[in-house]
């Protein structure tokens, strides 16, 4: 499950906790109004409504934490052999012949250690899926790059 889903789901659970509350106080409330002879100045009231404080206090804490996993990005870790990355530096490409935006795909993947997230290169060229691709088809002609599939995502990798 992705982290929003869990979010969402851990934010349901707590409303779902705040009504059982909610619906719990209400009938304490009741029952000790008909049970307690002194009225309102019966210590029962002041245990339920310390009852009700920590149940809200542990409610919000599980809404917190759903909020938490709703608006967090899940972190994507990319594994290969740090023995192919460090040959992959040592090697000198050749950029001539390459435009503006290719030269930029080459550069982002030298600071990356020669690999990226098709994704991420995306969102930092600031381009549309329709463009990477391209560009990332003209670099794997030019056999300058590689593109690696991992589950639903590409890896892009410097040849």
């Amino acid at each position: 499950m992705k982290n929003r889903n869990v979010g969402y789901l851990i934010v349901g659970i707590s409303v779902v906790i705040a009504i059982i509350v909610w619906i719990f106080n209400t009938a304490l409330k009741s029952i000790v109004g008909l049970s307690c002879t002194h009225g309102p100045a019966c210590t029962m009231y002041n245990t339920i409504a310390i009852q009700t404080y920590i149940s809200l206090a542990i409610a919000g804490l599980i809404l917190v934490i759903g909020l938490f996993f709703i608006f967090t990005k899940e972190s994507e870790k990319v594994i290969l052999k740090t023995k192919t990355i460090k040959e992959k530096q040592k090697k000198k490409i050749d950029l001539t012949g390459l435009d503006k935006d290719e030269k930029q795909v080459i550069k982002i993947l030298q600071q990356e250690n020669g690999a990226i997230f098709q994704r991420t290169l995306m969102e930092k060229l600031e381009v549309g899926k329709v463009k990477i691709t391209r560009l990332l088809d003209k670099l794997e002609a030019k056999q300058l790059i590689e593109r690696k599939r991992r589950g639903m995502n590409n890896v892009v990798v410097l040849k």
